[in-house]
């Protein structure tokens, strides 16, 4: 039973950590991440994370995180993202120039001392490559 109020909270926080990075208020990103979080096998620490999602922001202007589908426990976090959006350049080696995509993000936290502390994405490049051709 004590598991049901803490994956609770977790799923809270992970709710919150999403408003932040819709709000782009990166002061406060610090509340959610580790300051050695790890993206992809890559260590960025908490400074790069930011400077990753700040450069995804540039990129894509109109990005916001629409958490279709969220699993946790008190260590981890499991979500299916939905994006639709309209990167102003290339994404992910495609060139998209400004065109409207809707794709799917698929990722998997790991959780120290309630921050994420690394961070698995995955995201459906074939999505927004089947769009492009159409």
């Amino acid at each position: 039973m004590n598991d049901v109020p803490q994956a609770g909270t977790t799923a809270l926080m992970y709710e919150a950590y999403i408003a932040c990075l819709n709000a782009r208020d990166w002061s406060q990103l610090g509340a959610f991440v580790a300051t050695d979080v790890v993206h992809n096998g890559r260590l960025l620490g908490a400074d790069g994370y930011r400077a990753m999602l700040e450069e995804n922001c540039r990129d894509i202007p109109d990005l916001h995180f629409n958490a279709d589908l969220v699993v946790a426990d008190e260590g981890h976090v499991a979500c299916r993202l939905r994006f639709d959006c309209t990167p102003v350049k290339d994404f992910l080696g495609v060139l998209v120039n400004g065109r409207r995509v809707v794709f799917h993000e698929h990722a998997f936290y790991t959780l120290r001392d309630g921050k994420i502390a690394e961070v698995f994405s995955v995201i459906d490049k074939a999505a927004v490559e089947a769009q492009l051709r159409s």
